[in-house]
């Protein structure tokens, strides 16, 4: 008896291998000819599962479900032609809108929205045909060089072959470096005393992973740049928290808010960790900082404890920076100092997606919308595009069209400076280093 359950299965599986009589139908609903191969066994008999073979009169070909069932094919060309309509209608109203469901504050014109398709589901940055601006254009200063040397805690040692040895603090530190063309500078003996090495992906966002030689060492650090404290930080895409390079944009901004007789408000776009923030908060500025990472916002919050700055009015504010300088133009809300630091490539916390070419034209024509009607300056820098410090220039001063003032652009760099030169007392010995570049930068101002 125990031997019954496996013939039955045996009985089973030899009928299943069972060949089909001639006069038996086929699973297409045809009755195959004695000898001839079914349809989905080659492909030189038929294109695939189900096709007829080319030696197979037309009207013995095998119906599908839906012929059989006397429903046409669908009209693939039709739905194309409403799908096109559609997005006719779409762009007839000049205004690309948040895919899926509509909620309050989203650009919506005539309650028409684009259709969700699989490749742009998640793309939902706002994008507005905005007019052209009109007026002169302001006046220029090119080519400007913005450079920084040895700085507070901070100091490029040594570049070259693709690389830069820095110090951080107490820490050295050597990451890659594609502007570094020329040879080293420095002996390898002064390269090997680095605390930490990135390897990996050389690009500017590229994964990769830190080495420490002398032992392992700690996620963050204490750093101080301008009387701000903050914490370094070893990340995954090769940054340490902060880009010392920024400090000629910052200077200037503290500069201003330190001038002005009144409260200056600042907007610092594509806000990172937040040193730019916590500067201008030093200096007297209410800040609003917006970035689309809720971790690098939670890195913000923790710089602003580690810098005592508790008590100053900065907002953190995690969201798209597109969407964010969008509804801010809707409720009329106005800034004295916007800075942005947009990225090549990015992502929204509800998966919007950035490309900064297909962008940044429409996000700076928002950033002058909410300029005040008194405002000190709007800074751009653009980091690892191929693309000439002209092309945010002339897009710069088309943006501020009729505002006056003049635009300033160029690149913004680094000096070496090594532990030679460091002690010197000689102004130009110290700075007889080679410049890095690391970003362009366009910045307009009112006069």
């Amino acid at each position: 008896m125990a031997d019954k359950p496996k013939q039955r299965a045996r009985n089973r599986s030899d009928d299943r291998r069972q060949k089909p009589n001639d006069d038996q139908s086929s699973s297409f609903g045809s009755k195959r000819e004695a000898g001839k191969k079914p349809y989905h066994q080659s492909k030189a008999d038929g294109a695939r599962s189900g096709g007829a073979r080319e030696d197979e009169p037309k009207s013995d070909r095998p119906k599908s479900d839906r012929q059989q069932q006397g429903r046409s094919k669908p009209d693939f060309a039709k739905q194309r032609e409403n799908r096109q309509a559609h997005s006719d209608r779409a762009h007839s109203n000049k205004t690309y809108t948040k895919q899926g469901n509509a909620k309050q504050n989203d650009v919506i014109t005539d309650d028409v929205k684009p259709r969700a398709t699989k490749a742009n589901r998640k793309a939902d940055v706002v994008i507005v045909d905005r007019p052209a601006r009109t007026g002169d254009r302001p006046s220029e200063r090119i080519p400007i060089i913005l450079e920084t040397g040895a700085r507070d805690q901070y100091r490029l040692i040594d570049s070259g072959k693709g690389e830069k040895l820095e110090q951080y603090g107490d820490y050295r530190i050597v990451r890659p470096e594609a502007q570094a063309l020329w040879p080293k500078g420095l002996p390898l003996s002064e390269w090997l005393k680095a605390d930490a090495l990135f390897t990996g992906d050389v690009e500017e966002d590229g994964m990769g992973r830190w080495q420490f030689p002398k032992g392992a060492l700690g996620e963050t650090w204490p750093m101080s740049l301008l009387d701000v404290d903050f914490h370094g930080r070893f990340t995954s895409f090769r940054h340490v928290g902060v880009f010392p390079e920024q400090m000629a944009h910052w200077e200037w901004m503290a500069d201003q808010i330190k001038a002005s007789p009144r409260p200056l408000k600042v907007l610092n776009l594509f806000g990172y960790t937040g040193v730019a923030s916590l500067i201008a908060a030093n200096a007297g500025a209410e800040v609003t900082h917006v970035d689309a990472s809720k971790k690098a916002i939670g890195w913000g919050r923790e710089n602003q404890e580690f810098a005592r700055l508790n008590d100053k009015p900065i907002r953190w504010i995690c969201d798209d920076a597109m969407k964010f300088i969008l509804r801010e133009e809707r409720r009329g809300k106005t800034y004295d100092i916007i800075l942005t630091d947009p990225p090549k490539f990015g992502r929204g916390p509800n998966g919007e997606v950035w490309h900064l070419f297909d962008h940044l034209p429409n996000m700076l024509d928002a950033c002058r919308s909410i300029l005040s009607p008194n405002p000190v300056g709007l800074v751009l820098t653009a980091y690892s595009i191929r693309a000439s410090f002209y092309s945010i220039h002339e897009l710069m001063r088309e943006t501020m069209r009729g505002m006056g003032g003049c635009v300033e652009s160029g690149e913004l760099t680094i000096r070496e400076c090594s532990d030679e030169n460091l002690g010197a007392r000689d102004l130009n010995h110290i700075n007889n280093g080679r410049a890095l570049s690391t970003s362009l930068f366009s910045r307009w101002v009112p006069k």
